[in-house]
């Protein structure tokens, strides 16, 4: 656990020291939920329980983040305060009978939340289908990329148009820190319910925009884009601000459709590119200093599918990641 001050320690342990933020860190510690889940579970008002998430997030002991009119919670996952709070939890017996009823009602609402999001993706699993039945097979596209980018382990890997949440799950096993953006709600909230389970608790996904992240400069050693650049008016600016998150000796790894002539696929999916040159793709990632380090096509066992490329890139170690170059 990492050494706190003794203002910090007293500050944690005035915020946990109430029975109903105790097991609001307990509930934050398994799950991301917002105040509307939180007053369920705990059958207490809305004023109330956003009065406890006040005090334990002033106390850097949870964080909060927007998505939409929403807010949601969860336990810190870095920092002191974050090492403080797990240890309050490595105190607590699980078999607790307050604890034990907590989780479950949370259970129930995770459950109906997913059910939710499952919905949405049944409404969508015919179009789903018929995309993914265009090209070479998901699982072939998953090996190269898991081939390309390498095991890590990543501090931070960050995928960017996050989508189903897939490949979070796929390099979850390889990253201390997965992180997911999107800018559709419905989207995230099935990646949202996907990835809460056993396993990928490290990983998160965020309501955001790919061409100005809340991310610092050089946050992230790994970034993914996986079929994304075709649906965005911008490709270069998206591989810019791309590149301003990745740390120096980072890798980005892009996967995408080769040109193709699918024009249904601008007209009714909302596809802005039909597919990209290598050249292309490769001068937007020099522009940013990124070298290329392999690229591969993986061709389709019919003429008339497309073929899904993928660039892996690094940037370079003596990048200098404050230059305003």
């Amino acid at each position: 656990m990492p050494l706190v001050s003794s203002s910090q320690l007293l500050t944690g342990l005035r915020a946990a020291a109430e029975a109903t933020r105790l097991r609001l860190i307990v509930l934050l510690a398994a799950h991301e939920l917002n105040v509307k889940d939180l007053t369920q579970i705990l059958g207490q008002s809305q004023p109330r329980v956003s009065r406890h998430l006040k005090l334990l997030a002033e106390a850097g002991l949870i964080e909060r983040f927007h998505e939409g009119s929403w807010v949601f919670f969860r336990l810190k996952t870095s920092g002191p305060e974050a090492g403080f709070a797990r240890a309050l939890l490595d105190m607590l017996n699980p078999a607790d009978p307050v604890i034990t009823r907590d989780l479950a009602r949370a259970e129930t609402i995770r459950g109906e939340r997913f059910e939710t999001a499952q919905s949405y993706f049944r409404e969508h699993a015919a179009e789903w289908d018929r995309l993914r039945s265009l090209h070479v097979a998901e699982d072939e596209v998953e090996a190269a990329m898991r081939e390309a980018l390498g095991p890590g382990p990543f501090d931070l890997l960050v995928d960017l148009g996050a989508g189903t949440g897939r490949v979070l799950e796929l390099f979850a096993p390889h990253a201390k820190r997965g992180l997911g953006i999107d800018v559709n709600k419905d989207m995230l909230a099935y990646a949202r319910a996907r990835l809460d389970k056993p396993g990928l608790s490290h990983t998160q996904v965020r309501l955001g925009d790919i061409f100005n992240l809340a991310l610092e400069d050089g946050a992230a050693d790994a970034i993914t884009l996986h079929q994304v650049l075709h649906f965005l008016d911008d490709p270069a600016k998206a591989i810019a601000e791309a590149a301003r998150v990745l740390r120096p000796g980072g890798r980005l790894l892009i996967a995408d459709f080769a040109p193709h002539d699918l024009e249904f696929l601008r007209e009714n999916h909302a596809h802005r590119r039909l597919g990209f040159d290598r050249a292309q793709v490769t001068e937007w990632l020099a522009a940013q200093g990124l070298a290329v380090e392999r690229y591969r096509e993986l061709k389709p066992d019919a003429p008339e599918k497309l073929t899904v490329a993928l660039w892996l890139a690094r940037k370079p170690i003596d990048a200098n990641i404050n230059s305003a170059a």
